[in-house]
C-alpha cells in the first residue's frame, strides 16, 4: 500500500488559491484515476479536481468552504502498490513517519470538528473562517470582532489583530452598533446611500444568491463606481456578411467540423480595430495607464443557471477566421458544460457581449474591470434602408445591427471611443463576400 497526496493543482498564472465548495467523495470511497474528488471555486470560475491515481480516499485535509493554496495537499488516497508522486509512509524514516501522522491527525481534527457558521447572521469570507478554525476562534468571538471592511465585515487583518491581542491578554475591541446621530442636512440634501428596505409578503419567495451571482453583483457595482461609463452607438449594414455565411456555413461545418456563427466574424473585426486603436487595449492602475501587448478578447457567455461568465480568446489578432470560430465554439461549449478552467477567464484586455442573442437591439454593457471598454452586439434585423447607387437612391431591404460601445471616460475620450466602434463597423461593412474561410 502507498499513500498519494492529492494537491490543489495549478489553475493559471494569476490563480493562487481556491475555495472548496463540495466534496464529491467521502472518506472510505473508492476513486478511479481521473475521477473528480471535489469541487472548487476561484473568484472567476468553478471546477473539479480529479484524482491522478486509483485508490481509496482515507483523509480529507480540508473541509467545505475552506480556502486552499495552490500546491497544498487536500486529500490522502491509499493506492495499491507504488503510485506516481506517492510518499510511502512505510518506507520513511521513523521521524518522518511521526511527522506525517501528526500532520494527518491535526488535519483530521479540523475536518471532523468544523466550525458551524450556519447560525450566524453575519457574512464571513472563506479566508476569515479558515483562520478562525485554525486558531480556535469561536463563532461567538468572531461575531464580536469590530470589522473594518465594507458594511462592517471582518477582514483578514481584523481577525489577525484579534488573535494577537487575545494571545497577549489585551482586550480586543468589540463590535458595537452606534445609535444613529442627528445630522443637519447640507444644501443640497445628499441622497442616502443606505439600502431601501424591501417589503416581503406572505406569498413571496426568498432566494439567496448563489456564490457566482454574489461575485457578479460585486463586480458590476465596483465597475460602475470605478469607471466613468460613456456609450457610443452605431448602426452597421451586415447584409454581405449574412449572405456570405448563408452560402458557406454548410461547407465550413463539413470541412472544419465546426458551426460557423456570426460571433467569430465580429470578433475578427474587433481584433483588427484594436490593432488600429491600441488606446482601447489598455488598463488603468491608479494614475498609470498600462498598454497591453497582447489582444485577448473576452467573450461574455450566459450559463444555463442564468449567470454570466467571460472566457478569454488569447492573442485573438493572430487567429484566422477558422481559428477564431474554433476558439469561440470551444469556450462557449465548455462554459455551458461547466468545464472552463480558471485560466480560461484570465488575462482579458477587451470584452465583447452578444445582447442580440436575446433579441435586444442594443444595450449599455458594464465594463469588465480592469479593462476600459466593452462592445455589445445587437440583434441582426431586416430593415428598409436607403441604398445609394450611381443611378440614384432607392429603398431596399437590408440586414442591419447596432454596435453599442461602453468605455471608460477617465482615459478614453469620445473621439477615441467613437472612432474605435466606427472602425469595427467599417471592417464589417467592407466584408469580402468572395473570401475563403
Amino acid at each position: 500500500m502507498a499513500r498519494f497526496e492529492l494537491k490543489l493543482p495549478k489553475m493559471g498564472e494569476s490563480v493562487a488559491e481556491a475555495t472548496i465548495t463540495n466534496w464529491l467523495k467521502e472518506v472510505g470511497d473508492k476513486i478511479e484515476a481521473d475521477e473528480a474528488v471535489l469541487e472548487i471555486a476561484t473568484d472567476k470560475v468553478d471546477s473539479e479536481v480529479p484524482s491522478e491515481v486509483s485508490g481509496v480516499l482515507i483523509e480529507q485535509l480540508f473541509g467545505k468552504d475552506d480556502l486552499v493554496q495552490v500546491g497544498q495537499t487536500i486529500a490522502i488516497i491509499e493506492t495499491e502498490g507504488d503510485a506516481p508522486a506517492v510518499k510511502a509512509v512505510e518506507s520513511a524514516a521513523p521521524a518522518e513517519v511521526a511527522e506525517i501522522e501528526k500532520t494527518i491527525e491535526v488535519a483530521k481534527d479540523a475536518v471532523t470538528a468544523p466550525q458551524d457558521f450556519s447560525g450566524s447572521d453575519k457574512f464571513f469570507s472563506p479566508l476569515v473562517k479558515n483562520i478562525a478554525k485554525e486558531e480556535g476562534v469561536s463563532v461567538a468571538e468572531l461575531e464580536s470582532i469590530a470589522g473594518s471592511g465594507k458594511d462592517g465585515r471582518v477582514t483578514k487583518e481584523d481577525i489577525l489583530k484579534y488573535i494577537e491581542a487575545r494571545k497577549s491578554g489585551v482586550q480586543a475591541p468589540k463590535a458595537v452598533v452606534e445609535a444613529p446621530k442627528t445630522v443637519q442636512p447640507a444644501t443640497p440634501v445628499q441622497k442616502s446611500q443606505q439600502a431601501v428596505p424591501v417589503s416581503v409578503n406572505g406569498g413571496d419567495e426568498i432566494i439567496e444568491m448563489d456564490r457566482m451571482r454574489k461575485l457578479i453583483s460585486g463586480y458590476m457595482v465596483a465597475s460602475v463606481q470605478t469607471s466613468a461609463h460613456v456609450q457610443s452607438f452605431i448602426e452597421v449594414d451586415v447584409t454581405n456578411i449574412v449572405k456570405w455565411r448563408d452560402r458557406v456555413k454548410s461547407a465550413f461545418e463539413k470541412r472544419e467540423g465546426e458551426k460557423l456563427t456570426f460571433t467569430p466574424i465580429m470578433m475578427e473585426a474587433v481584433a483588427k480595430a484594436l490593432k488600429d486603436f491600441p488606446g482601447m487595449n489598455i488598463s488603468v492602475d491608479g494614475d498609470y495607464i498600462i498598454k497591453k501587448k497582447n489582444i485577448n478578447l473576452g467573450m461574455a457567455a450566459a450559463l444555463p443557471n442564468g449567470n454570466l461568465i467571460v472566457p478569454v480568446i488569447k492573442n485573438a489578432d493572430q487567429l484566422n477566421l477558422v481559428g477564431m470560430a474554433k476558439a469561440v465554439n470551444d469556450l462557449g461549449n465548455r462554459a455551458k458544460a461547466g468545464k472552463l478552467k480558471p485560466d480560461d477567464t484570465q488575462g482579458g484586455t477587451y470584452t465583447v457581449t452578444n445582447v442580440g442573442t436575446f433579441g435586444s437591439v442594443f444595450g449599455t454593457p458594464i465594463i469588465n474591470q480592469p479593462q476600459v471598454g466593452i462592445l455589445a452586439l445587437g440583434a441582426i434585423r431586416k430593415v428598409p434602408a436607403v441604398i445609394e447607387t450611381p443611378e440614384g437612391d432607392f429603398i431596399g431591404i437590408r440586414q442591419k445591427m447596432f454596435l453599442s460601445h461602453s468605455y471608460d471616460h477617465r482615459v478614453v475620450d469620445g473621439a477615441l471611443g467613437g472612432s474605435f466602434v466606427k472602425r469595427v463597423a467599417e471592417y464589417l461593412e467592407a466584408f469580402d463576400v468572395n473570401r475563403d474561410f
